[in-house]
């Protein structure tokens, strides 16, 4: 199944979204990569739903993307006593302490003591998704005082969020260990870890994943843009996770720090997913507003690796026109005259490697020569990311004897995974380049492709060679 666009789509699973014959109907749409949120789902469910995802594959022939989404730390207030909530006023006291007894209007228990350690004179507390923002005014390892300067009504165990505060602690908590071990175990190729803020908290996923599946970073605090650089750096991915950005931060300051985010991510050749909110109302209306195509179009046009739709594909009434939706949108903005000139703008230098340089050298040959396809014969993915970054006018066939790195590479812009054997000489790699071409309708008798390759065969890392190879006559009878 060929793909008319460059960019991919990530889609939740979700009650919506949940059968397989839903599933197959999304992946058809244009779908991608489907997203487990791991807090809604059961790790003994797993499986089952990796095994049924797994299943498209052989209906469709085409490799598909599993991402398991981590919860991460649910920072939450205490309970409260009477009714279980109470209104804060502006202007008003209001401690939080490590003392577990049923808050009131004056006090509640904060159940986290490495909050409180780190909490300073000064620092911000968002409730409840933004609804209610407190200021600290005096603080210890017991208790925070703090000034309430938008109030409202508080309920027990509402949400806390910290847009000022660094928690040493690490980002995984003992359920997202748990969920990584079992995601990794189950399969799946991509595993997200939520509320990062430090590189080490991607190291710390890496440790128990163990290079079974890739790691995504998602930038939802803003602490973690202190460290952006060596969070990219640290990670396989990253997604602009917007929600919990837009709670944390200024809302006016979210579409610069996602413009910020993509860029850096791109120059670093890290794969980044734009997410939160991108067809919010197509939950409820089978059409989405004006506003929603242009922030999806915008995504498209910083040239983001994916777009990433929630509810709308989990649990809204209209999932499969939000996939269309997004796909036509995609298809649209790629087909722009300005789309090119926006991506070549922001293009990368490649670094002083070989397999930078042979990168460079295939997207420039594609464009002098106008050339559809590149086909690059890689083992680990890392010729493909490499291929990627460089934004070529051209798609990115990855020809890959392993199955793993085919399924990672389907959340890569622009590139399209083949699963066969390696290439055993110089001559094969060419002809077999050319019959998938075809075969892929990438490329048709008479047609020339760049073939990207490693010499020796089958050893990672090991780009060092680019060829012009031509679409003949047998390459059209084998396909």
């Amino acid at each position: 199944m060929k793909r008319e666009r460059r960019i991919k789509i990530i889609a939740t699973l979700g009650p919506a979204s949940s059968t397989p014959e839903m599933c197959a109907k999304l992946f058809a749409a244009g779908v991608d990569v489907f997203r487990i949120n791991m807090s809604h789902t059961q790790r003994e469910t797993l499986p089952e739903k990796v095994a049924m995802l797994r299943a498209l594959e052989g209906q469709f022939r085409r490799p598909v993307g599993i991402l398991a989404d981590l919860q991460g730390p649910k920072l939450r207030v205490g309970a409260f006593g009477g009714d279980g909530g109470v209104t804060l006023e502006n202007g008003a006291r209001f401690t939080l302490d490590s003392d577990p007894t049923p808050g009131t209007v004056k006090r509640v228990h904060l159940p986290h003591p490495e909050i409180l350690t780190a909490l300073e004179p000064g620092h911000t507390l968002i409730l409840d998704d933004g609804k209610l923002r407190l200021v600290v005014e005096k603080a210890s390892e017991t208790q925070a005082v703090t000034r309430v300067v938008v109030g409202g009504r508080l309920s027990s165990r509402k949400g806390v969020s910290l847009p000022d505060t660094t928690i040493a602690v690490s980002a995984m908590t003992e359920k997202d260990r748990s969920d990584a071990e079992a995601a990794a175990e189950a399969g799946v190729d991509w595993i997200a870890l939520s509320f990062v803020q430090r590189p080490e908290d991607m190291a710390d996923l890496r440790k128990i994943v163990r290079g079974r599946a890739l790691a995504l970073a998602k930038i939802e605090k803003p602490q973690a843009l202190n460290r952006l650089e060596e969070i990219i750096e640290a990670s396989d991915a990253i997604m602009v996770a917007r929600g919990d950005l837009g709670v944390e931060m200024p809302l006016e300051k979210v579409p610069g720090t996602q413009k910020r985010i993509t860029r850096m991510s791109r120059r670093m050749g890290k794969p980044v997913v734009v997410a939160t909110q991108m067809l919010e109302s197509m939950i409820t209306s089978p059409v989405p507003t004006r506003a929603e195509v242009s922030d999806v179009a915008t995504a498209v046009f910083e040239g983001a690796d994916a777009v990433m739709l929630s509810a709308e594909s989990a649990a809204g009434q209209f999932p499969i026109e939000a996939v269309t939706m997004m796909n036509r949108i995609a298809e649209e903005v790629e087909g722009e005259s300005v789309y090119r000139s926006i991506l070549e703008a922001q293009r990368a230098e490649p670094e002083a490697t070989g397999a930078d340089a042979i990168a460079k050298a295939a997207h420039e040959i594609a464009d002098t020569l106008n050339l559809k396809a590149i086909a690059a014969w890689t083992s680990s993915g890392s010729t493909a990311f490499r291929l990627a970054r460089e934004r070529p006018n051209s798609t990115v066939i990855a020809l890959t004897p392993n199955r793993a790195t085919a399924r990672q590479l389907t959340l890569v812009w622009g590139v399209h995974s083949v699963v066969t054997k390696d290439a055993s000489d110089v001559d094969d790699m060419a002809s077999r380049a050319c019959k998938f071409a075809v075969r892929e309708k990438f490329a048709k008798l008479g047609d020339r492709i760049i073939v990207v390759a490693g010499v020796p065969f089958g050893t990672p890392g090991a780009t060092n060679m680019v060829r012009i190879a031509f679409v003949a006559k047998e390459h059209v009878e084998k396909a």
